[in-house]
């Protein structure tokens, strides 16, 4: 994992008590940030993990609706007043300041609804990794009105719900892929939750759209998802198959009379 910036000096430390403290973490290099009460970023290829004295204050994803979509889906706060928030603001907690001291969010209500974005963010953010992730040192945390969770939590929950996802069904496929109707015309009874997921299946949504879509946590709309899957009634669109080789380019052939254009040119150029 690539860090990026001056660190902080950093205590010596044993380093095999660091691997054994490390083993089966599903970030290492995360663990080891918390140990040493680090602050700053860790960006990696599903997310983006806030710390402060190496606790998790917030994550972010491009896979999980962010705190403004949580707070202004159902009605908890206005989505003019998050716009006025966020534009005068430089970031989530500040946003979440104003409208506090604006009287324009409970507190309880904000506190809710940013833990269901950071561990729903903090889900994908710590899903397995085909790239190196990196992390930028900031040594002036901002903590904010928003509560802060132990990296062990967020790890544990992680673990948790990766191992619900299992049992409902173990392909992972139709997390991420386009989902289309397995059977349009079955007739299974469905909650009206998963009724609301089911009727915005339409071969181009994938769930964590389906979730921006309603305003709900992509990880509960995976449960669904999986759950529908599961019943027989929804299933990844397929991939477009491989396009087919090129048919082998024909031998190139240089006839005599090519060889003396070829020649003509040359002396053209040489006697320019």
């Amino acid at each position: 994992m690539t860090m990026v910036g001056t660190p902080p000096p950093l205590p010596v430390r044993d380093r095999s008590a660091a691997a054994d403290r490390t083993a089966g973490a599903l970030s290492p290099m995360l663990r080891r940030l918390a140990e040493e009460q680090a602050t700053g970023v860790l960006v990696r290829e599903h997310g983006t993990l806030y710390l402060a004295r190496g606790r998790v204050v917030h994550a972010e994803s491009p896979l999980a609706p962010g705190l403004n979509v949580l707070l202004t889906a159902h009605g908890t706060l206005a989505a003019a007043a998050w716009q006025r928030a966020a534009e005068r603001a430089g970031g989530t907690a500040d946003a979440a300041r104003l409208l506090l001291d604006a009287g324009l969010l409970p507190s309880g209500a904000l506190e809710l609804c940013h833990l269901d974005a950071l561990y729903d963010a903090g889900y994908f953010a710590l899903a397995p990794s085909s790239t190196p992730g990196r992390f930028r040192y900031d040594g002036t945390p901002r903590i904010g009105p928003l509560p802060s969770v132990p990296v062990i939590a967020l790890e544990r929950e992680t673990l948790r719900r990766r191992l619900l996802l299992h049992r409902l069904w173990p392909d992972p496929a139709a997390d991420s892929a386009p989902l289309i109707r397995a059977d349009p015309a079955a007739g299974t009874h469905v909650t009206p939750r998963r009724r609301a997921v089911l009727n915005r299946v339409d071969g181009v949504r994938t769930a964590p759209e389906i979730a921006r879509d309603l305003g709900r946590q992509a990880f509960h709309t995976l449960v669904d998802v999986r759950r529908l899957v599961a019943a027989g009634l929804v299933r990844p669109a397929p991939t477009a198959p491989d396009p087919p080789p090129l048919p082998p380019a024909p031998p190139l052939t240089v006839t005599d009379p090519d060889i003396a254009l070829l020649k003509r040119l040359r002396d053209a150029l040489e006697a320019l």
